[in-house]
């Protein structure tokens, strides 16, 4: 189990010098100062009013939405609190192919304010695993950068190891839900010796049609979790 750590030194020298280069600039407006500016944060569009008390999606009827209901879940609950759009897609990708580190302190943050608000029990937080190949081309895994803050703010344990993607899937963007749900199936496998927490607090960037958190769920039931729900930074509106 990794144990969330204040930055050591040399690094945080590494950014401030950084920043002295190369100031910060908002990936929302390009205005000059912050990473992410408290205007364009403000301005975000946020998942709000009646929602599926499953998937948490956006929905005005009581009871689940057409998505879940009539469904057998890994997943308990998943919560998606802001649009994939404007700012928040162009800080994501930022992120997660630019190699903006930076990005995950703010959004993180944002992730563990909605934690905050939620009447969740306490869980251990494991971010949805990227397959080893892809994480070596990219050099780190984006769920795991958005998780540590999130740990530290919460004050939840935090486990990046263990739970793996055991097949090299193609992205599933373009795909519909079906294909969605068949190109993860059986992905994800328990690796530790240990069984998984039994409850778990699985999280990851953006949500879409739920088929990769769904999978991840399964795996960490399989493997003797008995609690596991879901948390996304944003998910399409």
């Amino acid at each position: 189990m990794t144990e969330t750590t204040a930055a050591p030194a040399w690094t945080r020298l590494g950014t401030m010098l950084l920043d002295l280069l190369f100031p910060p600039r908002c990936v929302g407006c390009q205005r000059m100062g912050n990473w992410l500016c408290a205007a364009c944060l403000e301005a975000v569009g946020r998942v709000r009013g009646p929602v599926c008390p499953h998937c948490g999606r956006p929905f005005r009827d009581s009871g689940l939405c057409p998505d879940c209901a009539g469904g057998s879940f890994a997943l308990q609950q998943v919560r998606a609190p802001l649009f994939f759009e404007g700012t928040i897609q162009r800080a994501v990708h930022a992120l997660k192919y630019r190699g903006r580190h930076v990005l995950a302190g703010p959004l993180g943050r944002l992730l563990a304010n909605t934690l905050g608000e939620l009447d969740w029990p306490a869980a251990t937080i494991v971010p949805v695993p990227l397959h080893r190949l892809r994480e070596r081309a990219r050099g780190y895994n984006q769920s795991a950068l958005l998780a540590r803050p999130v740990a530290a703010q919460v004050g939840w344990p935090l486990q990046e190891s263990g739970l793996i993607r055991e097949r090299n899937t193609p992205p599933q963007v373009g795909l519909d839900r079906p294909a969605r749900q068949e190109n993860v199936r059986g992905a994800f496998r328990w690796t530790a010796p240990a069984p998984p927490p039994a409850r778990v607090l699985l999280l990851d960037d953006v949500y879409t049609t739920g088929a990769t958190m769904e999978a991840c769920a399964q795996a960490l039931r399989q493997a003797g979790a008995t609690e596991v729900r879901g948390l996304a930074l944003a998910r399409p509106r």
